[in-house]
């Protein structure tokens, strides 16, 4: 057992998770999709087996108690990377203005092999949202205003961004660059209930000049259209993206070759029945992260370094030599006999 031990703790056993986990780290760059997730949790588990062999065979870690310490701190972090890694989720979800936030509607949804989801217990409700931009297009502030229950059967209102998340049952709702403007459209068929609903234009303003979208209307035959706006959008100064300050003219051209412009109210005759504008309204793109053992990682590592700041204190002291006393030695004399 020992021998088996010792070979565990080796410093090649090391080197083989350190490569490993190096190979794995370069094929989950940029984070692939088609890269699982076991090529760096297996490089990890190895390392952990490797510290954990050290920690019992070596002396010089089991009978010093700082140093002890840091190698189980440096343990557990390896332990919990892993197990986030095995239970994290990540996806990104459009929110339009005015409506509540559903699983259902995720898109490029991630999850580790333990990951079990309740996503269907976060509850929020997406309001409007603002954007500084400085000149030269530099995205910066965003302000995403939400709500939220307050716990007494009501809503409260929160406003988040890019590094102020949302974060509700360990899910964390950050703002991205992925954002834009939606039309309110309703569809009244010649022979049918009319119905409303939305379609969302391509992110603003970083595809400006491709407001264009196209929509199938049940019973009906496909309708492209595109988005004229009126942002107050400048690239050579600051300005404030603010969907309420929009005005947004929608550009309908039906099947028949038939181009029609309508501002919100208007109604346009197309195949198969009406389309009516009903208002210009905007929606917000969310990155979602989920990592359960990031915040006892963070307490961990830091556990960690503090048990070695008063032992590298004193070995700094104690290995400091005292500067020795010089013999005070008298110049020599030759005695007279």
């Amino acid at each position: 057992m020992s021998a088996v031990s010792r070979r565990l703790s080796s410093l090649r056993f090391t080197l083989v998770g350190m490569v490993l986990l190096a190979i794995g780290a370069a094929l989950s760059y940029n984070n692939p999709a088609s890269t699982p997730v076991w090529v760096l949790v297996v490089p990890m588990a190895l390392l952990a087996i490797n510290l954990l062999a050290a920690i019992i065979t070596n002396p010089r870690i089991h009978r010093r108690g700082s140093l002890l310490v840091f190698h189980l701190a440096l343990l557990g972090v390896v332990v919990l990377v892993a197990i986030g890694m095995l239970t994290r989720f990540e996806a990104h979800v459009e929110m339009l203005q005015g409506t509540a936030f559903s699983a259902d509607d995720l898109l490029d949804k991630r999850a580790g092999p333990l990951h079990s989801s309740h996503l269907d217990k976060v509850r929020f409700i997406q309001g409007p949202y603002t954007v500084d931009y400085a000149a030269g297009m530099m995205r910066g502030p965003t302000r995403s205003h939400i709500q939220v229950p307050d716990g007494h059967g009501g809503w409260e209102w929160r406003v988040i961004s890019d590094d102020k998340p949302l974060v509700m049952d360990g899910y964390r709702f950050y703002t991205s660059f992925n954002k834009g403007y939606a039309p309110i459209l309703t569809w009244i068929p010649d022979n049918g209930r009319p119905e409303t609903g939305s379609v969302n234009m391509p992110a603003y303003p970083l595809f400006e000049f491709k407001q264009d979208n196209s929509w199938t209307p049940p019973g009906g035959s496909e309708i492209k259209f595109w988005l004229r706006l009126d942002t107050g959008m400048k690239e050579d100064a600051a300005w404030v993206l603010d969907g309420s300050k929009t005005k947004g003219v929608l550009v309908v051209n039906t099947t028949d070759g038939e181009r029609v412009e309508l501002k919100p109210g208007d109604t346009a005759q197309v195949p198969g029945g009406k389309l009516r504008y009903e208002h210009l309204t905007t929606w917000m793109g969310y990155k979602i992260f989920y990592f359960p053992t990031l915040q006892l990682m963070f307490v961990t590592a830091i556990i960690g370094v503090l048990v070695l700041l008063p032992t590298s204190g004193r070995s700094s002291v104690i290995g400091r030599r005292s500067p020795r006393r010089r013999a005070c030695r008298r110049p020599w004399r030759r005695e007279r006999h």
